[in-house]
């Protein structure tokens, strides 16, 4: 049995409610242990009630990596682009997450795919294994260039809310390479593409947060169009496979 909690939803923006208080960050618990994905600045002195047992980040950005400027109790994984962003943080347990390089951490397969979106703080999406159990989790993306590997047979896709028909979307100019977030209804329809049954929103933007009720009858409308069942999560909410 695997354990699903979205200890937050919420994305890097201003508004928040009783459902949307804290920054994204998804707790996968197994056979006993506790692995903390991403840790924004919200859960800065938090981290001792949660006792996770390990902390894997995506990125570099406030809202995900923010929690850790005081120290972690437990080993913190990131890719080198990351490290090197937060190099001068006091964390006594470093390890390297390698792009495409399958790695077991509490039981559990990681295989981070670098995705875009941001030149700053470059970040990564992870393929997720537990036996036959294969999902995909990324909560702030513009596009995953490899989709089809990372998408391959996943049961479910835990994806970026932060906008749902809105463009958030812009270009570099010296690479061409697009940044920022990609819709809700985009993420739905790569999901539709590759044959991925269900998308989990998480990292919910102002849409969301602000006009819940009817953003949620929206979503379900672009869902059932694409053949997707779309959930979306808030703080708190546990999912047990």
């Amino acid at each position: 049995m695997i354990k699903l909690t979205f200890l937050g939803t919420r994305g890097e923006i201003e508004p928040r409610t009783r459902r949307y208080r804290m920054h994204s960050s998804l707790l996968i618990s197994y056979k006993g242990k506790k692995v903390m994905l991403d840790c924004g600045q919200s859960w800065t002195a938090k981290l001792k009630k949660i006792k996770p047992d390990h902390i894997i980040l995506t990125h570099a950005h406030p809202d995900h990596a923010w929690g850790l400027k005081k120290g972690a109790p437990c080993p913190v994984w990131a890719t080198k682009e990351t490290w090197k962003i937060i190099q001068d943080y006091p964390l006594s347990e470093r390890r390297l997450i390698k792009p495409r390089s399958r790695q077991k951490i509490a039981g559990l397969t990681f295989e981070a795919f670098p995705v875009w979106h941001s030149v700053r703080c470059p970040a990564v999406g992870y393929r997720i294994t537990c036996k036959s159990l294969k999902f995909f989790y990324i909560s702030d993306v513009a596009y995953i260039p490899e989709l089809e590997e990372a998408f391959h047979q996943i049961q479910f896709y835990i994806g970026d809310g932060a906008t749902l028909f809105r463009p958030m979307i812009r270009k570099n100019k010296k690479t061409g390479e697009i940044f920022g977030h990609a819709t809700i209804c985009q993420q739905l329809t790569w999901c539709h593409k590759q044959k991925v049954p269900q998308m989990i929103i998480t990292h919910c933007g102002a849409d969301i947060v602000t006009h819940e009720k009817q953003r949620l009858q929206q979503i379900e409308k672009f869902a059932r169009e694409r053949e997707v069942e779309a959930l979306v999560a808030y703080d708190g909410m546990e999912i047990v496979i």
